[in-house]
């Protein structure tokens, strides 16, 4: 039996309420600037409850940008957040798991050499290969379009080792009796592989999913165009630089927009993935 303590209950409570306290108040922080208009926020002292203004802000940004940064709408940067987040995490995943599968399941020469080539390239950070990347992807003309947003980030090391890690624990029966019953290996990989990974895929998707959405130095330096910016993106070019310069009430609101769908994703899949990530059961 558990002893009951009252004094570590209550410091241990204390402490994670001192830690709530300190990683939410920045937010909300964020979003009460956000209800404000510009002269509110530069006043001294800042308002510490929401203003009168937030449809009105959350409105301009989403139809009509920034005045004094970048014009293009929130809603469609937010759009190009999406569907750069989409095809990255959609994209690594079922590449990852068809090379784990055929790295696992196919017997030819190799087979180990090429998956460590893949492995490895996880000590070369997107930084180091940015360069000659950028390069390829101009001279094929995919600046400000969608490919040239994903198609550099959608191979992934690291889900095709989670993968070829899952496949391994697979018991070699269920592939001989896939055999014995005459399923070939795309009918083993789609009837018995798939439905055992739909955690994992699950719990890769979440991680995936904020890896795309947040990414910013990769669509920093392939936009140009203002209809082709993230959120991410968007959010820097609305700082103008001096306090005031910016219209810091539109880049709050913009800023817990942008936090909106990540935040959505890890809620409505938290049980996905917690269990794609501790699950045993194999």
């Amino acid at each position: 039996m558990v002893e009951n303590r009252p004094l570590s209950t209550f410091i241990s409570h204390a402490v994670l309420v001192a830690g709530v306290f300190i990683v939410a108040f920045p937010l909300y922080m964020t979003f009460v600037a956000s209800t404000h208009t510009l002269e509110e926020i530069l006043s001294v002292p800042m308002p510490l409850t929401p203003g009168s203004h937030l449809w009105e802000n959350y409105a301009q940004v989403l139809k009509a940008g920034s005045t004094r940064g970048a014009a293009a709408p929130v809603g469609r940067m937010m759009f190009n957040s999406l569907v750069m987040a989409l095809v990255i995490a959609f994209g690594k995943i079922a590449i990852s798991i068809i090379a784990s599968f055929a790295i696992v399941y196919f017997k030819f020469p190799l087979r180990r050499t090429f998956f460590w080539m893949i492995f490895i390239t996880l000590m070369l950070p997107v930084e180091v290969r940015i360069i000659p990347t950028y390069k390829v992807v101009s001279d094929l003309g995919m600046l400000n379009t969608y490919t040239g947003l994903t198609l550099p980030l959608i191979a992934s090391a690291t889900a095709t080792f989670l993968f070829r890690q899952f496949f391994m624990t697979v018991p070699d029966e269920l592939a001989e009796a896939a055999r014995m019953d005459g399923a070939g290996p795309m009918r083993f990989f789609k009837d018995v592989l798939l439905p055992l990974s739909k955690t994992s895929m699950a719990a890769l998707f979440v991680i995936q999913f904020i890896y795309g959405w947040n990414q910013y130095l990769w669509p920093l330096l392939i936009t140009s165009e203002e209809s082709m910016y993230t959120a991410v993106i968007g959010i820097k070019r609305m700082i103008v630089g001096g306090d005031a310069g910016t219209e810091w009430h539109l880049v709050m609101a913009t800023a817990i927009l942008a936090m909106l769908p990540p935040a959505l994703i890890v809620v409505l899949m938290q049980k996905w993935f917690v269990k794609g990530l501790v699950d045993t059961e194999k």
